[in-house]
């Protein structure tokens, strides 16, 4: 049997006084999406930002493809096949869109490839084609969620952490969204999905993991999560 695509290792995250995360174990093998799902506060998004080296890690361990990318710095992590859309978009408002799409391959020099990848995701993504020279902070909230997940696949991920991808969007773009999530699946990247609709992911998603106040307290197939009592009773209302 392969080794998971990346797996974390009793991984503990403090913010100041604060234990974030507690010690979690956790597994991604390649092609899957697993989602982490909890009340805000559990540790989900903490989880994305140390996977992805944005914070520091007090304890534990991250293996990425067999290699140990712990202490490794966040552009590097990138480099590896990393990619992270962060929770808020994050998109740079006072660029346009192209500019946008470019910076997401800063740590790449292949110039007709980077020109041929920001065409795919024209393709992908046709109203971002529409918008190519629009400033970025002038789109929709839709828009820009779409923006900030093309600009993540601009550095050609195996792996793509995406952090509420339908927070604050009508539920007809949620929809679109997660239709060119599950497009992008099918084409190989593997997903680690954090999302404040736990049904929704787990509908999506292969497995998942339950986070409350920073510790994994179950996991499984999404299927089986979904009709969990002890889940549906705290998450899928």
């Amino acid at each position: 049997m392969p080794s998971p695509l990346l797996t974390l290792q009793k991984l503990s995250v403090n913010y100041g006084g604060i234990q974030a995360l507690q010690a979690i174990d956790l597994d991604i093998n390649a092609g899957e999406i697993v989602t982490l799902i909890g009340a805000n506060g559990a540790g989900k998004t903490t989880t994305l930002r140390a996977i992805s080296r944005i914070i520091n890690i007090r304890d534990g361990c991250i293996l990425y493809n067999g290699q140990n990318i712990t202490r490794q710095p966040a552009h590097k992590i990138v480099k590896l096949g990393i990619a992270h859309s962060p929770e808020g978009r994050r998109i740079l408002a006072r660029q346009t869109v192209l500019d946008n799409l470019q910076l997401g391959a800063y740590t790449r020099f292949d110039r007709l490839g980077i020109k041929a990848d920001i065409e795919q995701q024209f393709l992908t993504f046709p109203r971002l084609a529409e918008r190519r020279h629009q400033l970025a902070g002038t789109l929709s909230g839709g828009e820009q969620q779409m923006l900030a997940i093309a600009r993540a696949l601009m550095s050609r991920p195996k792996l793509l952490l995406l952090d509420e991808p339908s927070l604050g969007l009508a539920p007809a773009i949620v929809r679109e969204i997660f239709g060119i999530m599950q497009t992008l699946h099918t084409t190989g990247v593997t997903i680690l999905l954090v999302e404040q609709n736990a049904t929704l992911a787990l509908q999506y998603a292969d497995r998942g993991y339950v986070l409350e106040a920073g510790h994994i307290t179950l996991s499984g197939a999404a299927s089986d999560l979904l009709n969990d009592d002890q889940v549906k009773k705290a998450y899928l209302g």
